[in-house]
């Protein structure tokens, strides 16, 4: 928690993403995970509190987003994440990487950036490598995810799109909420509300995903022959919030006193992730990792930026 709120504090004061700060301090106290006293709390705040976090997720979702949307635009952003899902576990054959860490690097990019990634992770086979694969793809995201917000205007401006396919491009492509909303609002306000809008349709896919992803991986079975349950809590609470949500049960005072709630449960398990990590394990996740992770976010850009355009004419 202490590492969270200094992460929030280095990112209020100078810019730069509270995941991002909270892994990188997290590292620096990879001590922390050899110490008696504090090795259960860092193991729990990496499992526990993460699944909370991922499960108060829900509260953002409504049935009403869809409608708002319409549904040429609603196709066009989940066809794109199921292609990118579909393109990271291609390319990661290519480049010899393994079908785990091509779904985790793709449903990262395609869905919601970290908090996507250590959704994910929260259900695939713990291997040898499983932590270091998850710290590379959440630094990897937030980063690719910061650039874009930097870029992506600029791009968006050359190109002479309109406020609707500006949105449709930001929240379709962008990794991260925060940054999402940050390029959205940096170019007006509609765009920054259709760029919001199209962002929490792919948060929406979250959980679908991780449950489609936990009943493989059951059917499979781990190597060591146990299997995970039918549905993991936190997607089934991710799943109920949602469902509440669609019904207006929660006051606008609640979703947003649940969403910072979530907000920090993930941002204090990503900082007990970082504690989990080495940095000599981290370097040896190698070239080809990179080149996955730059790919799949160019081909959902190429891909969201061409059928973008296509549904603001329609």
């Amino acid at each position: 928690m202490l590492v969270a709120v200094t992460a929030q504090f280095l990112s209020e004061h100078y810019g730069a993403p509270a995941m991002l700060m909270a892994i990188l301090l997290g590292i620096a106290l990879h001590f922390m995970t050899e110490e008696a006293r504090t090795a259960p709390g860092v193991e729990f705040a990496s499992k526990t509190v993460l699944r909370i976090g991922v499960a108060l997720l829900g509260v953002r979702i409504s049935w009403e987003m869809f409608a708002d949307l319409g549904a040429a635009t609603v196709f066009l952003v989940l066809g794109g994440l199921l292609a990118t899902i579909g393109f990271g576990l291609l390319a990661a054959r290519l480049l010899g990487q393994s079908r785990a860490f091509g779904f985790l690097t793709g449903g990262a990019v395609a869905i919601c950036g970290a908090s996507a990634a250590m959704a994910i992770a929260a259900t695939l086979p713990k291997g040898k490598t499983a932590e270091r694969d998850l710290i590379f793809t959440v630094v990897g995201v937030t980063v690719l995810s910061t650039m874009a917000m930097i870029l992506y205007p600029i791009l968006a401006a050359r190109l002479h799109l309109d406020a609707q396919a500006t949105g449709i491009f930001f929240g379709g492509t962008i990794h991260d909420v925060a940054q999402v909303v940050g390029a959205g609002f940096s170019v007006s306000e509609e765009t920054g509300e259709i760029a919001t809008l199209v962002k929490l349709i792919r948060v929406t896919a979250l959980a679908p995903v991780v449950l489609i992803a936990a009943l493989l991986i059951r059917a499979r079975g781990s190597e060591d022959g146990t299997r995970p349950p039918l549905v993991p809590a936190f997607v089934l609470g991710f799943l109920v919030l949602a469902a509440l949500n669609s019904f207006n049960v929660f006051s606008a005072t609640v979703i947003e006193f649940v969403n910072e709630l979530s907000r920090w449960a993930l941002l204090t398990a990503i900082a007990a992730v970082g504690m989990k990590t080495s940095i000599p394990g981290l370097l040896k996740v190698g070239g080809a990792a990179i080149s996955l992770l730059v790919a799949e976010t160019v081909f959902l850009a190429v891909l969201i930026l061409g059928g973008g355009q296509l549904v603001a004419v329609m």
